[in-house]
């Protein structure tokens, strides 16, 4: 029994990141895109992390498995703004909306 779930868990993960590669695709900017992005970053490793929890149980992997989770969802809205952040700087020359240039040129900044 423990096998099917696990199996059901891995392949509920995979079609999440098989749905957010779809969207990644068709989205036009990349604002709209790292929308798509979260449910691949977040919620699938949590998904096969509990998978792995569900087969092995409580053993030393599953803690170490638990750890690198722990890991994946605090940095993963960190990396999410840094994309975002890196991506209006490149458009707009500044992240700050009073800051940025009105002609969205990329060049110096002063």
């Amino acid at each position: 029994m423990r096998e099917i779930v696990a199996d059901i868990l891995l392949g509920l993960a995979a079609a999440i990141v098989l749905a957010s590669s779809a969207g990644i695709l068709v989205m036009r900017d990349p604002y709209q895109k790292l929308h798509y992005v979260t449910p691949t970053a977040l919620v699938a490793p949590v998904i096969v992390g509990l998978a792995i929890l569900v087969q092995s149980g409580l053993t030393e992997n599953t803690a170490m498995t638990g750890l690198a989770l722990v890991f994946v969802v605090i940095a993963g809205p960190f990396l999410s703004h840094a994309t975002i952040r890196a991506t209006r700087i490149r458009q707009t020359g500044d992240w700050r909306p009073d800051r940025a240039r009105r002609d969205g040129s990329a060049g110096d900044r002063s």
